[in-house]
């Protein structure tokens, strides 16, 4: 009965395979064999982990070469930010990935739906923004 389930509901092509890593294409136009979707929750995860370890280190890594900019007199010392944003960024990309992947996966899952391989890096993207963001104190704005 399982089996015929999944057979009648489950989007994915036959001969699906998941595509490698970043996998992006032109998205316009739209249509055409150029079109990568994600159909299992495993790779929508490990897409989603993927792009924020991605964007959430390099923006840890950006402000870290600008303190060392900004402290290059102190050369002594300096060479440990980099590695300690490095550090930081990675545990920060590391749960932020996992909680929004998990969610991701689960909707699209649930929903039976495809996912575009762009949906990850959006959502990567989105993760050091909120990062950013949440870097200024409230007070501030008001």
């Amino acid at each position: 009965m399982v089996r015929f389930l999944k057979s009648q509901v489950d989007p994915k092509p036959l001969s699906y395979v998941p595509p490698p890593f970043p996998s992006l294409y032109w998205p316009f136009p739209v249509g055409g064999d150029q079109t990568r979707y994600l159909y299992d929750a495993g790779s929508i995860w490990r897409y989603t982990l993927y792009w924020t370890l991605v964007c959430v280190v390099g923006v840890h890594l950006a402000a870290a070469g600008y303190a060392c900019m900004v402290q290059y007199r102190n050369w002594k010392i300096i060479w440990v930010v980099p590695i300690i944003y490095l550090i930081i960024g990675g545990i920060e990309a590391l749960i932020a990935g996992n909680v929004v992947g998990g969610l991701l996966s689960g909707i699209y899952t649930a929903g039976y739906f495809r996912m575009s391989t762009w949906i990850p890096l959006s959502w990567g993207i989105i993760n050091a923004l909120i990062l950013i963001l949440s870097s200024f104190a409230i007070q501030g704005g008001l």
